[in-house]
């Protein structure tokens, strides 16, 4: 079985990340091909695809949001992604048993003995009024009737879980400072997600597997997991198995892959490129030493947004009044340093709409 190196599957990973090259996608396409972007923080996501793609532009962005083509809403690991809403309407279903474990794994003494089907039927006739609420309103409107659990653990049920919602614009929108507020995914779409699979079967979960290999890959089932948070993907790994081709890693870990999914030459030159924060370029792996190193791993669920040198992260990031400063986490040849610093200013400028600011580099 072929053995592919860390540079190589770092090379993989930038290629179907969008980040060897800018792509000509468009942003709806980008999104779709990344299986989403987390974007628990509502700004994240536009320094997500400039970094990927070609002259985007932070209003079509909005434009998809307002347009209900991509939502925000809780789905992988319970973080918030932005999702396509096909996509969200056809991969909820299968995440409905793992997001209420998850909250259970935070609220489980408060929410002991509450009946989870009988919340969510109240919950559903509440915003049957078409009025969106904050979860805090949504809690303290069904507190009268479970008082006892708290309103937080009640409100993270209902909202992560329970019913499945979407956080509506202006939240999310570019230079928009927006509290939350909630509507349901039906209601928002104009339809019901799709239904679970009968028993038995697991369409989506194979899915789920390709495109997870197609904007990831080569990775193992450990790393599948990790980026969806999903226990139950063996039989769907099972049932692609045979469509696909399988390498080792230099640690002995199977990986797997899609036939015709790119893996480039390790030595293809990789430019630099700066990640907004929680990246699933990242993030997307349960073994992701072919992208950080393992002394830098606290980075990636810190919230520190990094720099990508040579297809490693390299740096952090920070932006103060319109600047962009980088603090290297290893000595910068000249050559890394100009490019960074130009990367930088190309960032800077589309952070402050095209206005004339400047990158610098701290901590040397």
């Amino acid at each position: 079985m072929t053995v592919l190196g860390d540079r190589a599957l770092n090379r993989a990973a930038l290629a179907r990340q969008l980040l060897l090259e800018r792509s000509a996608l468009t942003p709806q396409e980008a999104v779709v091909h990344l299986c989403g972007l987390q974007a628990q923080e509502p700004q994240e996501p536009f320094t997500g695809l400039w970094t990927r793609l070609s002259g985007f532009e932070a209003s079509a962005l909005d434009g998809m949001l307002t347009g209900r083509s991509v939502v925000r809403t809780h789905l992988m690991r319970r973080t918030v992604h932005l999702v396509a809403a096909d996509d969200v309407l056809a991969w909820r279903a299968r995440h409905d048993a793992m997001l209420r474990q998850k909250v259970l794994g935070v609220y489980r003494r408060e929410l002991d003995g509450v009946d989870f089907d009988e919340l969510a039927s109240a919950a559903r006739t509440l915003m049957e009024d078409g009025q969106p609420r904050t979860m805090t309103g949504i809690a303290e409107e069904l507190a009268e009737r479970w008082p006892v659990p708290g309103r937080r653990a009640l409100g993270e049920m209902v909202v992560a879980a329970l019913v499945p919602m979407v956080q509506m614009p202006p939240r999310g929108l570019w230079g928009v400072k927006a509290g939350v507020r909630n509507t349901p995914l039906a209601d928002w779409l104009g339809r019901d997600p799709d239904p679970p699979a009968p028993e038995g079967s697991d369409p989506v979960g194979e899915t789920l597997v390709r495109r997870y290999l197609a904007a990831f890959g080569p990775a193992a089932s450990a790393d599948l997991r990790a980026w969806c948070g999903l226990a139950g993907l063996p039989k769907a790994v099972a049932g692609v198995r045979g469509e696909l081709l399988a390498f080792r890693d230099e640690r002995g870990r199977e990986l797997l892959d899609l036939p015709g999914a790119p893996r480039p030459d390790p030595d293809t030159p990789a430019p630099v490129r700066f990640l907004p924060a929680f990246d699933n370029a990242i993030l997307g792996y349960h073994e992701r030493s072919r992208i950080i190193d393992d002394a830098h791993r606290g980075l990636s669920v810190e919230g520190a947004r990094v720099v990508l040198v040579d297809g490693r992260v390299s740096a952090t990031w920070t932006v103060e009044a319109g600047a962009v400063s980088v603090t290297p986490l290893r000595p910068f040849t000249r050559g890394e340093r100009g490019a960074v610093v130009e990367e930088g200013r190309s960032l800077a400028s589309f952070l402050s709409d095209g206005a004339d600011d400047e990158a610098r580099i701290t901590g040397t």
